[in-house]
C-alpha cells in the first residue's frame, strides 16, 4: 500500500532577481514501510525533498498525498496538526534543551496534547526503551554519548508513535562505529512497522535501507 504519494512535485526559490529551482519535477510513490535512502551531494536538494514531505515547505507545484490525506490542501493549522500525528523528525543537529533529561526532552513534542503527565512520562520511557536508552531516562544531554544523544532525538521523533520518520543526516556528527549502532536502530523502527526516509551523503548507510534513490541537482532518479 502506498502511503505516500509526491504528484509532480517542484520547488523554486527567488535569489534576488533570479529563479532556482531546487526540486524538478518529481513524482514517487512510498509503500508503506519502506526504508527509502536518498542520497547526493550537498546541494543537491535532499532536504529541499525532505521538509515538502515533512508538511514544513510548500512546494512550487504538484501535490503531496499522505494516507489519502492531499497535504498541502490543508489549513496551516490542519497542516500542524497532521505534522504531529503523522510524521517524526530527526536531525543532524540534535536540538537538545541541554538543561533537561534525556526523559523530559522526548517529553516535548507531548506539551500540547493535552495527555496527563502520567500518560506522558509512560510514553516518554517507552519511547527512549525502544532505543536502547532503559535506565538513562534522568541523564542530561552532556551526560550521554554522542550516539545515545542521537538516540534520544531518536525517541523524540517517534514519542508520538508517528506512521513515517524523516531523517537528515542522522550519522553525519558521529564515528563510524557509532553511526552503524544508529542505523541498526533505525532498521529496528522499520521492523516494527514505521515507513523511514532518510536523506544522506554516506553511500555506506545505504545498505539498511530497502529503497535508495539518487538526488542531482534538484532531479530524483531511482
Amino acid at each position: 500500500m502506498d502511503l505516500i504519494i509526491l504528484d509532480n512535485i517542484s520547488k523554486k526559490y527567488r535569489a534576488g532577481d533570479e529563479e532556482v529551482t531546487a526540486l524538478h519535477p518529481t513524482s514517487l510513490r512510498i509503500a508503506e514501510g519502506d526504508f527509502v535512502a536518498v542520497v547526493g551531494p550537498s546541494g543537491s536538494g535532499k532536504s529541499t525533498l525532505l521538509s515538502i514531505l515533512g508538511a514544513m515547505n510548500s512546494p512550487s507545484g504538484g501535490r503531496l498525498i499522505v494516507d489519502d490525506i492531499d497535504v498541502y490542501s490543508l489549513s496551516d493549522e490542519s497542516r500542524a496538526d497532521f505534522r504531529r500525528e503523522y510524521v517524526g523528525f530527526v536531525f543532524q543537529h540534535l536540538q537538545l534543551i541541554p538543561y533537561l533529561t534525556a526523559r523530559e526532552n522526548v517529553m516535548l513534542p507531548l506539551a500540547i496534547t493535552g495527555l496527563g503527565r502520567k500518560e506522558q512520562l509512560g510514553m516518554a520511557d517507552r519511547a527512549l526503551e525502544s532505543v536502547g536508552l532503559k535506565g538513562k531516562e534522568s541523564r542530561l544531554p552532556n551526560e550521554l554519548s554522542g550516539g545515545e544523544q542521537q538516540r534520544v532525538a531518536i525517541a523524540r521523533a517517534i514519542v508520538n508513535n508517528p506512521p513515517i520518520l524523516l531523517a537528515d543526516e542522522p550519522t553525519g556528527n558521529l564515528d563510524t562505529r557509532t553511526g552503524e549502532s544508529i542505523m541498526a536502530t533505525f532498521s529496528k523502527l522499520r521492523n516494527e512497522g514505521r515507513t523511514i526516509v532518510m536523506v544522506t551523503h554516506n553511500p555506506d548507510n545505504c545498505r539498511w535501507a530497502t529503497r535508495v534513490l539518487e538526488m542531482v541537482d534538484g532531479r530524483l532518479t531511482d
